[in-house]
């Protein structure tokens, strides 16, 4: 690679495959405050490249789902929500813990849809998978886009209780659901990657089998 030629950093290649790695810096003792029903903490004594030990906190979690739905309309599906963290009712897409054992996260996404909504998709597309909060935790998500949908069976919605007794479910055109997003009207961060994922897989050029 070469230098930028007024700024700091290197020019990325044409060709060059842009990724995520895997990379491990060395723990040299590990703690664990809190375990909880969803959630623990770990605090890890981690070894910089420059030898320094420093401490970091790591929220550890199953990961979680989440469903952008399409009905024939072009209409997405989307859910009302208290958040007791945020302090607001949420406007969100359909999504869930990974939280049953041997479950595939299509599968999860499938029983959230049941459950949350009470709608059936008869077909999946994966649409992303990224880190929720990577600076401080290990909870990783997967984006579905689900179409060619149906009423739900009654048994196969899940009883509400806690905030999903507040849930709202409303249909809303993608486009004013887009607007929102870029108003900063929706801020749930997996309805905002996933409706601009949706929206740009629309309306941008297709770069899907570039390097």
């Amino acid at each position: 690679m070469t230098d930028h030629h007024r700024l700091p950093g290197q020019l990325w290649e044409p060709g060059q495959r842009l990724a995520d790695e895997e990379a491990r810096w060395p723990v040299e003792g590990s703690r664990r405050p809190y375990d909880g029903d969803f959630v623990q903490l770990r605090e890890d004594d981690v070894r910089g490249l420059d030898g320094e030990v420093f401490t970091r906190v790591v929220v550890e979690h199953q990961g979680a789902v989440g469903v952008v739905a399409l009905d024939e309309d072009d209409r997405v599906l989307a859910l009302l929500q208290y958040r007791h963290a945020a302090g607001a009712r949420l406007v969100e897409v359909p999504a869930g813990i990974l939280d049953v054992a041997g479950e595939e996260p299509q599968q999860t996404a499938a029983r959230e849809l049941a459950e949350e909504a009470g709608v059936v998709a008869h077909s999946w597309s994966p649409l992303l998978r990224m880190w929720a909060s990577p600076g401080m935790t290990d909870e990783y998500w997967h984006l579905f886009v689900a179409r060619d949908l149906s009423p739900a069976a009654p048994d196969a919605v899940g009883e509400r209780r806690h905030e999903e007794a507040d849930i709202e479910v409303v249909w809303v055109p993608l486009t004013d659901a887009v607007r929102a997003v870029l108003d900063g009207r929706i801020t749930s961060p997996i309805a905002v990657a996933g409706l601009l994922a949706v929206w740009a897989g629309r309306t941008g050029a297709d770069i899907t089998d570039s390097p």
